[in-house]
């Protein structure tokens, strides 16, 4: 099986609501995107192209290059078709493989069983083919087979990521519910940042937000900061092919930038967190840090750019009186000292968003984990902004 150099469906998977970024930068690569949906698109490629793209994408979960379509009714029916494949050419008689899958079949009560019949046909079948039985388990950093099954109809996938594209790599120390890699470049990306004008990010927690906008502005992606993936231990894969492609990489990061990048939080250990992160990613050198209250951020002077904030969303009922005081001081912060910038806060709480006291001239739609959030987009207007006669903007309902 020639998957390195034999075109086949691709599907590139990312969190809910972040289909529209991962277009974008599927398509600025050059490729051309067959169908797309809520939860990512589909492409026809080989394996060989897989490599540029789970190097290059910053808002992707997995990259699953499909080896087999079929119908199946049951477990049985998964099995007897999986056993005539020649895994013997895709995986390594001594290696180790591990299966995932995503199941929705009256038949399947839970998704290990179906995890279980496609490793004993891939195990059965090496076996009978080389003498000797492959090593198998959950770990996700040797290769991967992904079953997609619904109802009768199955794919059988090699998942090229292995471990999730949506974590970047940089982020050592997590801090206090961090957002994930994936969702802070999707916000940065969704936001009207020129990524020439500041970016201010007040409440920073562990930085992500600052150092996925350092990493998008410097394009410096997220192949920089990884060095094993599924597509490499798949019989047949060409390591050159990866270091030519990090070697691009490293060539196009734009090394000298006029930047001006701010986070700030009123915890030290997060700060410090933050810092620890942004020298792991390179950037560390692009990010102004300071520990101070929201309020107390210095807010360059210009009149352009963006503040980002992602303060906490509290509980869903039952809205604590202190968020909701911290809302109110962060639409106030807005009002008066990021005039002429454009205003955004990334909540899940809309309750607490009525508090903020501004109207917001877009709100984009997001999750975080499953949480329906919305990050909420206000103009904040100076004195010579605004068109004579208009009105200062009002409460929000």
């Amino acid at each position: 099986m020639q998957v390195f150099h034999t075109k086949s469906k691709v599907i590139i998977t990312c969190n809910k609501r972040l289909s529209p970024y991962l277009q974008d930068e599927v398509l600025a690569l050059g490729y051309t995107i067959v169908r797309d949906f809520p939860t990512g698109v589909e492409l026809k490629i080989t394996l060989s192209e897989c490599i540029k793209l789970n190097l290059n994408l910053r808002c992707a979960s997995q990259i699953l290059y499909c080896l087999k379509s079929f119908k199946a009714d049951d477990p049985e029916a998964v099995y007897r078709e999986l056993v005539e494949m020649p895994w013997e050419d895709l995986i390594d008689f001594s290696g180790y493989f591990s299966v995932t899958s995503n199941v929705d079949n009256p038949t399947i009560t839970t998704p290990l069983f179906a995890n279980l019949k496609v490793k004993d046909a891939i195990v059965d079948r090496i076996k009978d083919k080389k003498g000797i039985r492959p090593n198998s388990g959950s770990d996700g950093n040797k290769a991967v087979v992904h079953l997609y099954w619904k109802d009768s109809d199955a794919d059988i996938f090699i998942d090229t990521s292995g471990e999730t594209l949506a974590k970047h790599g940089y982020r050592k120390i997590p801090g206090k519910a961090p957002m994930l890699e994936a969702l802070a470049a999707s916000v940065v990306l969704s936001s009207k940042w020129d990524q020439k004008t500041p970016f201010v990010n007040p409440m920073c927690g562990s930085g992500t937000l600052a150092i996925e906008a350092a990493l998008i502005a410097t394009n410096r992606r997220p192949g920089l900061y990884r060095m094993n993936y599924g597509f490499m231990h798949i019989l047949g894969y060409d390591e050159e092919v990866f270091f030519a492609e990090r070697r691009i990489l490293k060539d196009q990061v734009i090394k000298n930038i006029d930047l001006q990048i701010i986070a700030t939080d009123i915890s030290e250990d997060a700060v410090d967190v933050s810092r620890k992160n942004a020298k792991t990613a390179g950037v560390d050198t692009l990010i102004s840090f300071e520990v101070c209250d929201f309020a107390e951020t210095k807010v360059p002077d210009g009149g352009k750019g963006v503040v980002i904030f992602n303060p906490e969303y509290g509980e869903r009922l039952g809205v604590h009186s202190k968020l909701e005081l911290t809302y109110k001081r962060i639409g106030d912060f807005l009002k008066q000292d990021c005039k002429g910038y454009f205003g955004y806060i990334f909540t899940g709480n809309p309750d607490l968003a009525k508090k903020i006291g501004l109207k917001a001239t877009r709100k984009i739609e997001f999750y975080n984990g499953k949480l329906d959030c919305r990050m909420l987009e206000y103009e904040l207007y100076d004195g010579t902004r605004r068109p004579e006669g208009e009105k200062l903007p009002v409460e929000a309902i």
